[in-house]
């Protein structure tokens, strides 16, 4: 069966699953990324991962500024003729002069079931949520903001313990499966786009640092939520003692009659801490200026004992 030329739009390791199928099984043709960004704590400049797997693989890549406006851009991609564009977190919006290039259009790998969640962070958000369930929508692409026609949807569980970098890595690999079997329903004839019904859609904003704080008059369950959506980036953080402190593992706990920010107990597990509704088990934390430890060595360093306020 004939393999689709496809130039591939995205930047970072959340796309590496899905691109490396589309090398495997199709003419990958070219990659188009971000330009490279000033990383880590040194802020040295690099390339991101899907650049740096395209440039290891010996694949043409492109990393311009902006695409908008850009007659040279246009021009390359128009040269390469693809069969299809192949779009999976990639950070911009494609103008109509980049959709209306490839024969069989631009499709987009977008990690929920739309029309639920659209826009850039959907992973996070549907944890926040408490979701039961996300997936993966393979869309056709149009000039709005993940509105487009569905073409092909896979569901995947949310299960309890997932924070937002399993979940990631699930979709990841799903979009890979998704979009490798979308287009073998294509080359079929059997893949039909469905319009995307209004009823039911939500966006997922881009993170701010400030959706990660929290306080103890916040329902314990929720504070949870927040320490699984929001890891690595913004990470749940509160104040003590007007310090930040980072939590990167929490869990919620039933408990009764609790004054919020009260420690309740504090053993090798970590520090359990009353809420307005329920009691937060904190077992992995940051203090601000100091390495990630267990609740239970931050306690130690700080002296804490039941009894104490956590404020």
């Amino acid at each position: 069966m004939e393999k689709y030329r496809i130039v591939f739009f995205g930047s970072p390791d959340f796309a590496i699953p899905p691109i490396e199928g589309l090398y495997e099984n199709e003419n990958l043709i070219a990659v188009v990324t971000q330009p490279d960004k000033p990383q880590g704590r040194g802020l040295k400049t690099l390339p991101c991962a899907v650049k740096k797997w395209a440039l290891e693989k010996g694949i043409y890549v492109l990393d311009p500024q902006k695409i908008k406006g850009n007659v040279e851009f246009f021009k390359i991609l128009k040269e390469l003729a693809p069969d299809l564009i192949v779009v999976c977190a990639y950070g911009k919006i494609l103008p109509k002069e980049v959709l209306e290039i490839p024969r069989f259009g631009c499709w987009n790998i977008h990690a929920s079931l739309l029309p639920k969640y659209r826009g850039a962070s959907p992973i996070n958000w549907a944890i926040l949520q408490g979701e039961k369930e996300t997936g993966i929508t393979i869309m056709l692409m149009d000039e709005g903001l993940d509105t487009g026609p569905i073409l092909l949807q896979k569901k995947v569980s949310i299960e309890p313990e997932d924070n937002a970098l399993t979940l990631a890595q699930k979709l990841s690999d799903l979009g890979k499966e998704a979009i490798l079997e979308a287009i073998e329903l294509h080359k079929k004839g059997l893949l039909k786009p469905i319009p995307q019904p209004e009823e039911g859609a939500s966006y997922a904003p881009l993170l701010k640092k400030e959706d990660g704080f929290f306080t103890f008059k916040e329902p314990a369950w929720f504070i949870e939520r927040k320490v699984r959506a929001f890891v690595p980036w913004p990470t749940a953080y509160t104040y003590i003692q007007g310090k930040i402190l980072k939590v990167y593992k929490a869990k919620a706990l039933e408990s009764e009659n609790n004054t919020p920010g009260e420690i309740l107990r504090i053993n090798q597990e970590g520090i359990l801490v009353g809420t307005s509704q329920g009691a937060l088990l904190l077992m992995e934390v940051q203090p601000e200026g100091k390495k990630r430890m267990s609740a239970f060595e931050f306690a130690c360093g700080k002296r804490l004992k039941p009894g104490d306020l956590l404020t």
